[in-house]
């Protein structure tokens, strides 16, 4: 099959990859409908993140069951279904908490901007949708993968309630869905920071009320300003920097709460700051699997589409267009479409 190698920094290509196996009796096998690339992968693709050997790369995923190992039993061959980036069993104690990423028998999803992906434990990572989904529904089940999953997860962390203020430090694929997020949440204002007139347009269909485009001490100070002195209620940090947490931080009122979902990148937050903000921080890798069966049915039933954040489509073969689009902030976030399985197009509903 054909599959996105990542070989060092600005160096992602599309090469033959040995077609995926049952490996363990709870894997199963998905043929990809639709993969894309996610603004974590930028890490990588930037050089932040070493690149010791040439990886499969891509972590996001949806598409028709193929194959099940002998011990899959809520998953059929045949079935539509969207996964985690962290494969999970959902039945450890961690899981059973609701902190899937936290799974005690977890494994890093890899290798998913291909034509199909092994899915380890597929029972506990996988969620099947009620039938074959339109083929208009499959980017926004595709983000559900991670980062609505992801967004949604900043939102809850930061206490989200309805009539709230609230604020998102970041305008990429992960904050547009937080502000998405955060307005099913029941939000009454969110303030998004954005300098880029596409990502706020996009903000604004998502419910976002305010558009704030300084950042740093600056942002902080607008937010302060916009809320009588006080700052908001809830703030979602969706970048990882160390800027973009302390302009979070700092933009929340006391009492109120950080949802932070960014990946760190030099970030060393000031413990005596912290103590005495008064504000709480809570975040780290989203437990997708957690939210997908209500996100499921909101894509089902028309209530959300998350979709719109992507602003690229390209075939699995122009992955390092989509890489260069996105590190150059050309586009939001890039779909990629596989051109189907071993022997040619997959011919399955909403390939």
């Amino acid at each position: 099959m054909r599959g996105a190698v990542i070989y060092g920094p600005g160096d992602v290509r599309v090469e033959e990859r040995d077609y995926p196996k049952i490996i363990e009796p709870n894997d199963a096998i998905v043929q990809m409908s639709a993969t894309c690339i996610c603004g974590s992968d930028l890490w990588d693709y930037r050089g932040v993140n070493p690149i010791m050997q040439p990886t499969p790369i891509g972590h996001e995923y949806c598409g028709v069951v193929e194959e099940v190992g002998s011990g899959v039993t809520s998953i059929k061959p045949g079935q539509f279904v969207i996964g985690s980036f962290w494969a999970s069993d959902n039945t450890c104690p961690n899981c059973r908490a609701g902190f899937h990423s936290s799974c005690q028998h977890r494994m890093l999803m890899g290798g998913c901007q291909s034509q199909a992906t092994r899915v380890p434990m597929a029972d506990g990572t996988l969620v099947a949708t009620p039938e074959q989904p339109r083929t208009e529904l499959i980017p926004s089940l595709l983000a559900l993968s991670d980062v609505m999953g992801t967004g949604w997860f900043a939102a809850v962390c930061a206490n989200v309630q309805p009539g709230m203020t609230v604020a998102v430090v970041g305008d990429g694929a992960v904050g547009l869905l937080g502000v998405l997020s955060a307005s099913q949440l029941g939000a009454e204002r969110i303030i998004t920071m954005s300098r880029h007139e596409a990502r706020q347009k996009l903000a604004r269909e998502f419910g976002a009320t305010d558009i704030v485009t300084e950042r740093g001490e600056d942002g902080v100070a607008r937010v302060k300003d916009m809320t009588d002195g006080i700052g908001a209620d809830a703030v979602l940090e969706c970048v990882g920097a160390g800027e973009s947490m302390m302009q979070a931080l700092r933009s929340t009122r006391p009492g109120g709460f950080v949802g932070y979902v960014g990946l760190p990148h030099g970030a060393n937050l000031p413990a005596e700051e912290l103590f005495y903000s008064h504000v709480g921080l809570r975040g780290g890798p989203a437990p997708v699997r957690r939210f997908l069966p209500d996100l499921i049915d909101l894509v089902w039933t028309g209530k959300i589409d998350p979709g719109k954040v992507f602003d690229l489509t390209l075939p699995l073969e122009q992955v390092a267009e989509g890489y260069r689009a996105m590190d150059g902030r050309r586009a939001i976030k890039a779909l990629l479409r596989p051109d189907g399985g071993r022997e040619g197009p997959a011919t399955h509903p909403g390939a």
